[in-house]
């Protein structure tokens, strides 16, 4: 490649970014090592990844930079582990993969006779599973991160080849699988630094899944491109969280409004949470309420800045700077190098000042489409003067002010969001509808204080509710499970 840093894994080993989990330490550039070391041992990982795309089905830890390196500039899908075996199993396919990343427990819900490498033991071994079952343990001892020389411009704009892909959108039924590239990761990482302020001297707490490009590129690319430090937890759990924060010198905190809510709730029990070192706390996912940043400030001092964004666009294209004062209630102001417009949905014009209409982005952030069936996604808008790039549309609907700060004021696409989630009813309701007995399926989003929305379910059909939620649990990852199910004959 002409320039190697221009692949995310090598931008981030040039950095001296570290990562950790359960008290253990790593140099960015050593699990980068790792991952080469990985694909370059293994002959039957090369032979499966041969023209092919890899999937990472990890928890957040540091396995998964191994992973997104032993991946070597391919696009990688990044799989949600709280996805059912049949999700994953269509998402593979979809995509074309030949290999999956995982760790023996996950490894579990692939379909059968895929090509998969144990990273438990990652970054000092990993083990290599073909087709058949033949097993080859790959001996990683060579990946000390000093044997990694990197040559390059620390400011390559990126690589327009694919670095990973993301199932979303499936507002006709079936999730796409949105496809990022390195320059699109790239220039949003930086972004964040900018916007955020980010720096070598950040230690950031990852409670976000990397599966979900939020959490990947804010709380995991963005501190280790900065050269800073990142502490992974493979599991959210809110009192460990507040425990690390007000012990670990914890600086930037990323999360959905569940998380700060929980978080929250774990420190009016176990204390005050005002002895921390937290500087920059940012909220996504899913609209904050304003009682909510109320408290979070009250109760560390820290104002909870919120953004804005979407898979599609890298992700994040509005935010809350830290060199502004936070207007709370607000999605803030576009991501640098990133323009935003508030355009009718109906005819693409640009809005009046004030008057609400759809949320449309471009930039270098904004991916260049879909694996598949493209137009069932979001849509584009041509540029009206023929010089630029397409606009995005988000599918979201918003108002701007005179400042160039943006008002969330819902959607105009099928879909709302739980505990930080994209729910889309017409994937629920085809997926229950393919139930024998079921005749007809309805969704309905009730809204919680908490988790944005609890799922119903309304069913007609010859059906029990339990045979309904056994059909669930077996098809749909965990946030899609209905809270409640009403069968009606």
């Amino acid at each position: 490649m002409a320039d190697p840093l221009a692949v995310v894994p090598y931008a981030l080993a040039a950095t001296g970014g570290r990562i950790d989990a359960d008290g253990v330490t790593f140099d960015a550039a050593q699990l980068t090592a790792a991952g080469l070391t990985l694909l370059r041992r293994s002959a039957p990982l090369v032979r499966a990844l041969a023209g092919r795309r890899a999937a990472i089905l990890l928890p957040t830890s540091p396995a998964f930079l191994v992973a997104l390196a032993a991946c070597e500039g391919r696009g990688a899908v990044l799989v949600n582990p709280l996805a059912a075996p049949p999700e994953i199993a269509d998402q593979l396919a979809d995509a074309d993969v030949g290999a999956v990343f995982t760790t023996a427990a996950l490894a579990t819900r692939l379909p059968a006779g895929t090509v998969h490498v144990l990273v438990d033991g990652a970054p000092a071994v990993a083990r290599v599973v073909e087709a058949d079952g033949t097993t080859c343990e790959v001996d990683l001892a060579a990946h000390a991160g000093d044997a990694l020389a990197l040559e390059g411009s620390r400011d390559a704009d990126g690589s327009d080849e694919e670095a990973a892909v993301v199932y979303t959108s499936a507002m006709r039924g079936r999730a796409l699988g949105a496809i990022l590239t390195h320059r699109n990761l790239l220039s949003n990482a930086r972004a964040t630094i900018e916007a955020g302020g980010v720096t070598a001297a950040d230690h950031a707490l990852a409670v976000l899944p990397f599966s979900h490009l939020f959490g990947l590129v804010v709380s995991g690319l963005t501190p280790l491109l900065a050269g800073g430090r990142v502490t992974t937890m493979a599991r959210f759990n809110p009192i460990t969280a507040v425990d690390l924060i007000a012990h670990q010198g914890v600086t930037f905190l990323v999360g959905v409004p569940a998380v700060f809510a929980a978080l929250l709730q774990a420190a009016e029990r176990r204390g005050d949470l005002r002895t921390h070192a937290l500087r920059t706390c940012i909220c996504g996912g899913a609209p904050l309420p304003v009682a909510l940043q109320d408290r979070w400030a009250a109760t560390t001092g820290v104002e909870l800045r919120q953004g804005y964004g979407l898979t599609e666009a890298g992700p994040v294209c509005l935010f809350n700077r830290v060199d502004r004062p936070n207007r709370r209630g607000t999605l803030g102001v576009p991501f640098p190098g990133i323009t935003v417009a508030i355009r009718d949905p109906n005819t693409g014009m640009p809005c009046q000042e004030g008057s609400r209409g759809e949320i449309c982005v471009r930039g270098p952030n904004v991916g260049p489409g879909y694996v598949s069936h493209g137009a069932d996604g979001l849509g584009r808008w041509p540029d009206a003067s023929g010089d630029g790039s397409p606009w995005l549309r988000t599918g979201d609907l918003g108002t701007g002010d005179a400042d160039g700060y943006v008002t969330f004021e819902g959607v105009c696409k099928p879909m709302f969001t739980r505990n930080g989630f994209n729910v889309y009813p017409r994937e629920l309701e085809r997926v229950v509808g393919e139930m024998p007995g079921v005749r007809r399926v309805r969704v309905r989003a009730v809204p919680d204080a908490v988790r944005e929305h609890d799922i119903v379910l309304e069913v007609e059909g010859r059906v029990e509710e339990g045979e309904v939620r056994r059909w669930c649990e077996e098809r749909l990852g965990g946030y899609k499970q209905p809270r409640g199910v009403e069968v009606v004959a």
